[in-house]
């Protein structure tokens, strides 16, 4: 293999690492935290197609862990078994700042959040699960851990629309009690790196800068990676949403592609509300 193409496999820009065989060996351990740390309640499950693609799009919860996501994976592998394709979207900074984790999660299926690597799982046939959010919603405050957050981020929904493929909402609750995110100073922090001349780790600018209460550190600043408190996590798989058009240019109206964002954040937010009424 040609040093580019090793770059680009290592890098996210590669469908390639996905391998069946390492999820089987996590699977074991994926179950102990499943059944007995977590103790994940699930459903909605028959929402999802046998034969069809999707894109799965999920609110991010409980920090750089994102347990919930982990927790849905697993119910993905057991149900459908590791050879049904499904990618996931991981954010370009992973590979930068942790390059060997980054590997791992590539193995499972992760791939560069990028339109061209979505578009990339679709054409072999696999389904895609994005958190749209990103860091900005695994670390809002905990005052907001019940709302659906996806800070205008809308290339899932052009993506959708792209593909002509449904939508499918994964919601949870709990996870988001995994650690306590106090509040985000993202805005303080920047302007005493702007101050000082600090460079942000690794020359990255985290677009956050939570303070949280959760482990190992007991209390911690910055996006830092955390192992998560095990509280019970309920996850949910909601029904489709179905737009009344497809195609390139339903794709590229902003009015259309507004709409359709509010109609998932709106649907996703009622279900989120059930959820919780009904887990209290």
């Amino acid at each position: 293999m040609s040093q580019t193409k090793q770059a680009n496999t290592l890098d996210g820009w590669s469908l390639e690492q996905r391998d069946p065989e390492f999820i089987k060996f996590l699977m074991p351990l994926f179950e102990w935290f499943y059944k007995y740390y977590f103790r994940v309640q699930t459903d909605g499950w028959h929402h999802i197609p046998e034969n069809e693609q999707v894109l799965l799009v999920g609110s991010h919860n409980g920090g750089t862990a994102a347990p919930d996501m982990i927790m849905m994976m697993y119910d993905w592998f057991s149900r459908f078994g590791v050879d049904r394709l499904a990618y996931g979207l991981m954010h370009r900074y992973a590979w930068q700042l942790n390059p060997e984790l980054a590997g791992v999660g590539a193995k499972l299926g992760a791939i560069k959040a990028h339109p061209k690597m979505a578009f990339a799982a679709f054409q072999r046939g696999a389904s895609v699960l994005v958190y749209p959010g990103g860091q900005y919603d695994m670390f809002r405050p905990h005052s907001q851990r019940d709302r659906i957050y996806f800070a205008g981020q809308k290339g899932f929904i052009k993506l959708a629309l792209r593909q002509q493929v449904p939508i499918i909402p994964v919601i949870s609750v709990g996870a988001h009690d995994t650690l306590i995110v106090l509040g985000d100073y993202y805005e303080q922090a920047k302007q005493i790196q702007q101050d000082l001349g600090i460079p942000w780790l690794y020359g990255i600018d985290p677009g956050v800068f939570p303070i949280y209460l959760g482990l190992p550190w007991g209390i911690a600043f910055g996006p830092l990676p955390n192992f998560p408190l095990p509280v019970q996590i309920h996850t949910r798989i909601c029904s489709p949403v179905v737009f009344d058009r497809y195609g390139r240019n339903a794709a590229t109206d902003r009015q259309y592609v507004d709409a359709c964002y509010r109609l998932v954040c709106t649907q996703m937010q009622q279900e989120l509300d059930r959820l919780i009424a009904e887990t209290a």
